[in-house]
């Protein structure tokens, strides 16, 4: 059932439903507006229907584009923007894949994700060659069971690999540990020559590190026996997104020399970083008259998610501007927007709109 929610705020107290329409038809709504002349503001979200409705039924009235609605329009594109561009972020973790492989003797080049002496690794090695040589003598897989006490799930598993390095592949490996995101710092620190593991443990403690630091010691030894350096795995489109978006003061002083690198690498989200803080500005400090300037700006760049929002924002500017500029907000229309949701589910679809309208009003 699509319905569209109209909601009027009533002073000094939480705004409450007044009316429900039956679909999000412009016509329906610039009806609705048509019989109340006293209307003077409308709040609402950028949908074509809603300000042509708003337009047509209520023109007197000035529309107010919802402060919320603009943030997340503007969140959605700068993670899209930052996806196109997820090449770059490549700079916080080196591809030390072919390299590794030149350096290492023809011996290691086993593409084993465990160097010889790793202890899980030599273990399953042994075990290994002990059941094909045992295969190899004739020995069947249920006698090589009872031999060495391991299940016939064990022993097929180790009979059917070639190699031992066939059993480590996705174990252990790519997978998030809380030591990631203080990895670059550890990285750095390693560069100006700090090698101790309690002291690095003992630094990044306070900036948030809650892991133990026999995994920081891990960390620095895999560092100390690789032939290339070790570096964090690329943050993902989300979380850099994300850096972007928050305020640099509630970064974490990882996070900020993580995102201070990808900008570095990349002047297309350098100019992305400036424009939504810029926006960010403009939205908390109601300062909707620096909307054109922002617009502009904007366009200099070679951004074209930014450029889609910005054209959509241009058609739709004198709300925008409003919406940067007055207090009014539809933010509390959101909790009613859920209470509604949830009362539809709780009538399993058996109930027509009359009454879901009379549960909306009347609660």
């Amino acid at each position: 059932m699509a319905v569209t929610r109209l909601f009027i705020p009533a002073p000094h107290s939480s705004a409450r439903p007044v009316d429900l329409l039956p679909d999000r038809e412009a016509s329906s709504l610039a009806a609705w507006l048509a019989e109340r002349p006293g209307i003077e503001i409308v709040c609402r979200d950028r949908a074509p229907f809603f300000a042509e409705g708003a337009t047509l039924g209520a023109p007197q009235a000035v529309q107010v584009a919802d402060r919320w609605h603009l943030w997340h329009n503007l969140s959605e594109a700068a993670e899209r923007c930052v996806a196109q561009h997820r090449g770059c972020l490549g700079v916080l973790a080196l591809d030390r894949g072919k390299s590794a492989a030149a350096a290492l003797p023809p011996e290691d080049t086993t593409g084993s994700p465990w160097p010889r002496g790793h202890r899980f690794a030599d273990r399953i090695r042994d075990r290994h060659s002990t059941v094909h040589a045992l295969l190899a003598a004739g020995h069947s897989r249920r006698s090589i069971g009872r031999q060495l006490h391991m299940t016939h799930r064990t022993v097929k598993r180790l009979a059917d690999a070639v190699a031992a390095e066939d059993l480590f592949q996705e174990q252990w490996q790519n997978r998030p540990t809380v030591l990631d995101e203080y990895k670059p710092y550890l990285d750095d620190r390693w560069n100006q020559g700090c090698t101790n593991a309690w002291a690095l443990w003992e630094e990044i403690t306070p900036l948030g590190y809650r892991g133990s630091y026999q995994r920081v010691r891990a960390y620095l030894r895999e560092k100390r026996l690789s032939p290339e350096p070790v570096s964090a795995r690329p943050p993902t489109p989300r979380t850099v997104s994300g850096w972007i978006l928050r305020h640099p003061e509630s970064l974490t002083e990882s996070e900020r020399m993580r995102l201070k690198g990808v900008l570095a690498h990349c002047p297309e989200l350098d100019a992305l970083t400036g424009h939504v803080r810029s926006f960010a500005r403009m939205l908390a400090e109601r300062e909707g008259e620096r909307l054109p300037e922002w617009l502009d700006a904007v366009r200099q760049d070679d951004l074209p998610t930014i450029h889609t929002l910005a054209a959509g924002i241009d058609r739709d500017r004198d709300a925008v501007i409003a919406g940067l500029t007055l207090p009014w907000s539809s933010g509390v229309v959101e909790g009613h927007v859920n209470r509604i949701k949830m009362l539809e589910r709780r009538m399993f679809g058996q109930a027509g709109f009359t009454l879901l309208r009379k549960r909306v009003l009347l609660a």
